[in-house]
Formats: C-alpha cells, sequence, structure tokens
C-alpha cells in the first residue's frame, strides 16, 4: 500500500495546471529545483513517470493523464475532510454564498439574530463559480438560480420568479405587456459558454424542435446587458427588480415560459447546526419579489 504524500500531491496538479515548472514553482512560492524534487520523489512512491518536459513547457504522460483526475479528487477529499472536521468543532461559523440578482438578507438576519455568538458572512459568488463554491469549501451554502448541478448537494427551490425579455429600450417588442416565443423566433439570444445554462435560459431547442438562434457570447453578465444595449442579441433573463437595469434596456415579461426557480444548495453530507438553521430560515424568509 502507498502512503501519498498531500503535499505532494498538491504540487504534482499545480504543474499540470500550469504545464510548466518554472510557473508552478512560482505559485507555490518554492524554487524550481526544490519542486522538481518533489516531483521525482512523487513518482517514486507512485513508481510511474507523471510528467515529461517538452520544447513548450511540461506535459503529462499517459500516466499522469490517468492521475491527475484522481489527484483532484484525493485534495478536495482532504479539503472536505478537514473542514467539516473543523465545523463539527467550531459549529460557530458559516459563509453564505448568493449569486447577482438575489437578496439574502431577511435569512442571514435572522440566522444572526439566532445565533448573535456565531460568525455569519455572506459571499456574493459569480455566475461561473457557482458550480464549484460548494465542493470547493468556499460557501457552506449557495442560493441561486437554476439550472445547478445536483450531485454531492442538497437543493431545496425557495420561490420562483417570471422570467423576461431583457431588449434595447427602441427595439420593437420594448413596452408590450409581454412576449412569446413566437415574437423572438428569429432573434438571436446571447450565448454563454456553459451548455446547460444555455439550454434552460435561451430554451434551446424551443418547444416545437427548433433551435434559438444563435447571438454573440458573453463572459460576465455585464457583458450580456451590453450586446443588448448594443443592439446585438436578445437575452433571457429572471425579471429584473425596479431600478436594476441599465437606462438603455428594459424588460418585459414572458408569456408561456416556465418560471425560473432559486434554490438553496448545501451540502449533501453537512450536518452542522448552523447550515441547518439556515436551511430553515430560507425557507421561511427568502421570497419571490412583492410576494
Amino acid at each position: 500500500m502507498t502512503d501519498l504524500d498531500l503535499r505532494l500531491v498538491r504540487y504534482f496538479t499545480a504543474v499540470a495546471e500550469h504545464r510548466h515548472f518554472g510557473r508552478a514553482a512560482e505559485a507555490l512560492h518554492i524554487t524550481q529545483p526544490s519542486l522538481s524534487r518533489q516531483i521525482r520523489r512523487l513518482e517514486q512512491q507512485l513508481g510511474a513517470r507523471l510528467l515529461e518536459r517538452t520544447p513548450q513547457g511540461s506535459g503529462l504522460t499517459g500516466a499522469g493523464e490517468v492521475f491527475l483526475p484522481r489527484a483532484k479528487a484525493l485534495l478536495r477529499s482532504a479539503a472536505q475532510a478537514a473542514s467539516l472536521t473543523r465545523a463539527a468543532a467550531e459549529p460557530s461559523r458559516i459563509t453564505v454564498g448568493y449569486t447577482t440578482g438575489i437578496i439574502v438578507t431577511p435569512a442571514v438576519r435572522a440566522l444572526r439574530e439566532r445565533f448573535p455568538d456565531a460568525d455569519v458572512r455572506t459571499a456574493h459568488v459569480d455566475w461561473t463559480e457557482r458550480t464549484t463554491v460548494l465542493p470547493e469549501l468556499r460557501v457552506d451554502a449557495l442560493v441561486t438560480r437554476l439550472p445547478f448541478p445536483t450531485d454531492g448537494a442538497q437543493v431545496t427551490v425557495l420561490y420562483e420568479e417570471p422570467r423576461a425579455l431583457v431588449l434595447p429600450v427602441g427595439h420593437r417588442l420594448a413596452g408590450k405587456e409581454s412576449v412569446t416565443l413566437d415574437d423572438i423566433s428569429d432573434e438571436p439570444l446571447v450565448r454563454v459558454a456553459d451548455e446547460t445554462w444555455n439550454a434552460y435560459w435561451r430554451i434551446d431547442p424551443r418547444p416545437d424542435g427548433r433551435p434559438a438562434p444563435d447571438g454573440p457570447l458573453a463572459e460576465a453578465l455585464e457583458d450580456k446587458f451590453e450586446l443588448v444595449a448594443s443592439g446585438q442579441a436578445l437575452a433571457i433573463t429572471a425579471l429584473p427588480r425596479a431600478g436594476t437595469l441599465r437606462p438603455d434596456v428594459t424588460a418585459v415579461p414572458m408569456h408561456g415560459v416556465e418560471p425560473a426557480h432559486v434554490v438553496l444548495a448545501t451540502r449533501a453530507e453537512e450536518r452542522g447546526r448552523l447550515v441547518a438553521a439556515f436551511r430553515t430560515a430560507a425557507r421561511t424568509f427568502l421570497k419571490a419579489p412583492g410576494s
């Protein structure tokens, strides 16, 4: 049985990520010769060569390709074990994450009132990180919108939000009481890199099987609204709160489209009293805007 040194495993994943010993050493704050020695120690422990130097930097061998996902899983498991142990020993700390457009204040306030000695923190989570902050232990609870991966998470639907079409103020559909998918059958819609997100928020394919017309790719929420404002595409989103949109775009409710769902997600194995209390507070105090 091989006893792996987690520090060496972390060094290997850093080199695999940077594909360069020098850049990995800089990120790890150690010298490059020391990093090379540590990688050789790991390879000796495993009895396999994991990395090979190339003119472009460092590449993975076949054995390295096999080991990398397992190395990452091993580090995640170790970090999770440490975090859950600390949570059991220090049950008075919790970080609640939330994504753009969602207000968690009422539930957080209720939790602080119930546990005045607890360290209750909040953290805004970029939508691109919503799938990683829980397994990476950066938050203990996350309030976000579907779609959200349920593997390894306990997910509770808190409330529904109508979906709306965001379009430039001068668009032919601006000012209508509502719009349907037929109204925008030929209108390009902003895309993002996440295909699951695209399918849900672009309603792609449409109920009749046709694909949603492709618009440009947006890297961030601000990029999405810039593309809409400039007339390059439209976007479907949860109905924004009054005053939250930039002045050159507007939102029109969508008719005949299923509403969006705001959910609370926690790690499935989480048993801490603060997380359990926040679940209760979220179900009690987090409601749809205007309800």
